[in-house]
């Protein structure tokens, strides 16, 4: 008999152990789900462009290294100075390219006839009165330039520009968001984030170029460096009820 008292009580007590170890999710409230609106805006600021980059080179062809060099050397230097007599400073004159290579010449059955030796040289300028950016690229062709190539646009500070796209993004979004919660038939809240992109300016194209009576042979080279847009995105998140 005490036997069995013993091992009641033993069994009582495993179990008041386990149920006090166990989950007590009874009568626990579910959590609250988050309502909230997500909305994206964009702002965009044009920009007259200020300052431009442009790839200027020589390329040279002879029969023999030494002298395809040499030749390019004396062509390049040309170049420079004639780029540096339109007021473009030295620091403003950087190198980007030497390369020589070999270049076998074919006859008309496909056979080796020869070899001629190519030299590059290619030289990147920043100009910063575009006014005379045309007569700067005429002076630089007249000098030896044979090869240009990838010229860009751009504004030399960007910072006002950038904060009031930034600043347009927000009131496009908010914009948004207030005429989204109304169509809906909810209330926004507080903003729970905010994050943001800004890209890089790139070229606007609007309306078509005129074309005028000039003597094209006599003009300086024709460079319209346009509109230049900048642009921020942001994304808000707001809660509502």
């Amino acid at each position: 008999m005490k036997k069995n008292y013993l091992a009641f009580t033993l069994l009582a007590i495993v179990a008041l152990t386990l149920s006090a170890c166990g989950p007590t999710t009874v009568n626990q409230a579910a959590p609250e789900v988050a309502r909230n609106l997500s909305v994206s805006g964009l702002g965009v600021v044009y920009l007259t462009p200020d300052i431009a980059y442009i790839n200027v080179g020589v390329n040279t062809q002879r029969e023999n290294a030494a002298e395809a060099v040499k030749v390019n050397k004396e062509q390049t230097t040309a170049v420079i100075q004639a780029i540096k007599d339109f007021g473009v400073d030295a620091k403003d004159i950087r190198t980007t390219n030497f390369s020589i290579w070999s270049n076998p010449q074919y006859d008309e059955f496909g056979q080796v006839k020869g070899t001629n030796y190519a030299v590059d040289n290619t030289v990147n300028v920043t100009i910063r009165d575009l006014d005379k950016l045309g007569d700067l690229l005429d002076a630089a062709i007249q000098a030896g330039a044979n090869s240009i190539y990838s010229i860009q646009f751009d504004v030399e500070d960007k910072t006002e520009a950038n904060k009031q796209a930034r600043v347009l993004a927000v009131e496009n979004a908010k914009t948004q968001a207030l005429e989204l919660a109304g169509a809906a038939g909810v209330e926004l809240v507080e903003i729970q984030s905010i994050s943001y992109f800004e890209s890089s300016p790139v070229p606007y194209f609007e309306g078509k170029g005129g074309g005028g009576g000039a003597d094209v042979a006599n003009a300086a080279v024709p460079i319209q460096p346009g509109q230049l847009a900048i642009s921020v995105s942001v994304n808000m998140v707001y809660g509502i009820k």
